[in-house]
């Protein structure tokens, strides 16, 4: 086994030796594509020519950002007549803040509305044949989950005839030595019966995260493939979505993404199952909308979406931003961004709503949700350094600002909630001047308007629940509705759905507005695994997280209770989901509440009444690529598991002593262990990481008696 030795700097870990069996081969051969780092200042490289936006195109935009600016202006032309002549300072403060919050919910209408003209999308009868790279990054998963997902796909993927053209990789950004050996072993498994051969890369150098992973495999391998998939490690597509994916892009030279609508599936809790039912009965029509004002300017959500690599590799190196976290460093939101940078280049993105079979895992818990948000709502915030990148068209900027607003919404609606409860004050505890000059002979009654008010709140009701009620109507229509139980338990999971989101919003609006601050105070997210799989937090967990909601929702109520008790029946939606924060928090993290709702033909969704495929043989794979709870103590016990392993280590730098001490030590104790179980209980996680990283070290440990 070769050594690289400088006794001064260099460290004495052995590299892994060329694999002479392929089968064993951890990666194949390189083939590097170059992918030069973007300057958001400079010229974009040259891509296909731009093409006009089809006439069904501009249609769309009309009816979404027309419509949205009609229905704003009428919102506040409306809000303007409510307040009457005399308007206090508080009252623009409110106007302005309404006019927000108005426009963001016209806007989401009128683009569902825009989904009537999308254009229909067909699949070319000739597949092509294109390489294709099934890519999976993941970071500190359940390997078995994983691995379970990936045998599936492979087994459609060959079913759907390509086999000779697709194979996959998974990049780990792991660092757990926990997690080395076990992932290892399952991608092991995985290979020994996949029909298309499997590829598997770990870094030790995790700069850029999931952007940075993704560009390391372009720009090693990029050349072998023509096409990638990229998926998240708790997602999938069917064999068959893969096959037009590939067909499409194919067929137009100058298509360079094609992202999918994921349906989440498998939730198990009763805020899973919220979320999900959500998603799969309104969330086709939205995308739907979406699609058709983007046109060939779409977007980029990460994953379950098919790449031109080449087209890739030309626009989408991303720079470190200037500063530190959270502003600057590493782009948070990649995928955003990477969708601009195509398509500055002229390269079309496609959000192609009419691709079902697209799958991803569900969030379990508010607090899990809260945890992804918080770095969403990073990356996002993190747009405001790129949005005016040289080149950018109106329609990527449209997505940066929206994905900002997504978050900014929250605190922008807090503060009208403030701004009309010290305008309330005001006008109870002050006394109104009638005659604020002196030579004034008529009185300045104070006017305000309730029932416009009314018809205000009506209309915003109004803009919320009637792209959901048109949804609930068109699956009542299709098939759909018999896959969810039919007609009733469709109409009684909508409203369940919607007694459940009026009581988390307010919940999430503090929690966003919390996480923007925590921005703005120049707090990073860092850099933590997701959390696929919840469990009922204690009450003492949620007390500590919620106990401000629910101390923010009393003081309010008694404030009103004394002030002005008409109003709170205006506020009870959102004081009551304040209050009762830690028993929504704690009981729709419930699986068995969960399980009780699908008993009970709630929040069903057809992919639960008729399971796709790809899922269920998922569920088998990963029951059988399931490994030993102790992975490490594995490779000591079998020699062929070690072998597979020790070729999937990858190189280790060169290091100065002084870094190596974990391998050091750990050297040192395995000498004096008497057997390998007493050698793993004498290593910390260091000394761990250094045993999985260095083949030399496995090998004198393995030798030990087990």
């Amino acid at each position: 086994m070769a050594t690289e030795h400088d006794p001064n700097t260099q460290s004495q870990t052995p590299r892994p030796a060329p694999v002479d069996d392929p089968r064993l081969a951890a990666t194949p051969p390189e083939a590097p594509l170059e992918m030069p780092v973007q300057d958001f200042r400079a010229a974009p490289p040259q891509g296909p020519d731009f093409q006009a936006p089809a006439p069904e195109v501009r249609l769309a935009r009309l009816i979404t950002f027309g419509g949205a600016a009609v229905v704003t202006a009428l919102g506040a032309w409306q809000m303007w007549s409510a307040f009457g002549a005399n308007i206090l300072p508080m009252q623009y403060v409110l106007l302005a803040l309404f006019s927000i919050t108005f426009a963001w919910i016209g806007f989401s209408f009128c683009s569902m509305l825009a989904g009537l003209v999308a254009r229909q999308f067909e699949t070319p009868a000739d597949p092509g044949n294109a390489r294709i790279a099934i890519v999976m990054p993941v970071y500190h998963e359940d390997p078995a989950e994983s691995m379970g997902l990936l045998a599936a796909l492979a087994d459609q993927v060959a079913e759907a005839g390509m086999a000779d053209r697709a194979e996959i990789f998974v990049l780990s950004d792991s660092r757990d030595p926990d997690v080395f050996a076990a992932e290892a072993l399952a991608v092991t498994k995985l290979r020994e019966g996949a029909p298309i051969p499997v590829w598997y890369r770990r870094r030790t150098d995790n700069t850029g995260r999931k952007a940075g992973n993704i560009a390391e495999f372009v720009r090693r391998w990029g050349g072998r493939y023509d096409q990638m998939l990229v998926l998240d490690a708790d997602s999938v597509v069917s064999g068959d979505v893969v096959r037009q994916m590939s067909a499409r892009m194919s067929a137009d030279p100058a298509l360079a993404l094609i992202q999918t609508i994921p349906m989440l599936v498998q939730g198990q809790t009763i805020f899973a199952r919220v979320i999900q039912f959500a998603g799969r009965i309104y969330g086709p029509s939205i995308a739907r909308g979406v699609a058709a004002w983007s046109g060939d300017n779409g977007n980029f959500w990460g994953h379950n979406a098919m790449i031109r690599v080449r087209a890739f590799a030309e626009c989408c190196g991303l720079p470190e931003l200037s500063g530190t976290p959270p502003w600057g460093g590493t782009v948070l939101s990649h995928d955003f961004v990477e969708a601009a940078l195509l398509r500055r280049a002229g390269w079309k993105v496609r959000l192609d709503w009419d691709l079902r079979g697209s799958y991803e895992g569900s969030p379990p818990t508010l607090l899990d949700m809260a945890v992804r948000e918080r770095r969403w709502a990073q990356g996002n915030l993190q747009h405001i350094r790129v949005i005016g990148a040289r080149g950018f068209t109106a329609i990527s900027r449209t997505h940066f600002l929206i994905g900002m607003l997504g978050f900014l919404m929250s605190p922008i609606w807090l503060a009208m909630i403030i701004a009309g409860l010290i305008l309330t004050a005001i006008v109870i505890l002050s006394s109104p001047v009638y005659f604020p000059s002196a030579n004034q002979l008529f009185p300045d009654w104070p006017t305000f308007d309730a029932r416009r008010m009314l018809w205000l709140l009506a209309a915003s009701a109004a803009l919320l629940l009637l792209p959901k009620a048109i949804a609930i109507v068109r699956a009542w229509r299709r098939p759909l509705a018999g896959n969810v139980g039919g007609k009733a338990h469709v109409a009684l999971s909508a409203v369940f759905e919607v007694i459940m989101s009026t009581l988390i919003a307010p919940v999430q609006m503090l929690i966003q507005t919390r996480q923007i601050v925590e921005i703005l105070m120049g707090r990073s997210s860092g850099w933590e695994s997701q959390v696929r799989k919840g469990s009922m937090p204690p009450w003492g967990v949620v007390l500590r997280r919620h106990w401000i909601h629910v101390a923010s929702g009393l003081i309010i109520g008694l404030i009103l209770a004394y002030l002005s008790p008409a109003q709170l029946i205006w506020l009870a939606p959102i004081l009551a989901g304040l209050i009762l924060a830690p028993l929504t928090s704690r009981w729709s993290a419930s699986a068995v509440l969960g399980r009780w709702a699908r008993q009970a033909g709630l929040l069903v969704t057809p992919e639960e009444r008729e399971t796709p495929a790809v899922l269920t043989a998922s569920v088998a794979h990963t029951r059988r690529l399931r490994g030993p709870a102790n992975a490490t103590a594995e490779l000591g016990r079998d020699p062929q598991a070690l072998a597979a392993y020790t070729a999937m280590i990858p190189p280790q730098p060169a290091l100065p002593v002084d870094k190596r001490l974990p391998e050091i030590s750990a050297a040192a104790k395995i000498a004096v262990a008497s057997n390998q179980t007493q050698a793993l209980g004498f290593l910390d996680r260091a000394e761990r990481a250094a045993l999985l990283n260095t083949p030399e070290l496995l090998d004198r440990w393995a030798r030990l008696p087990q």
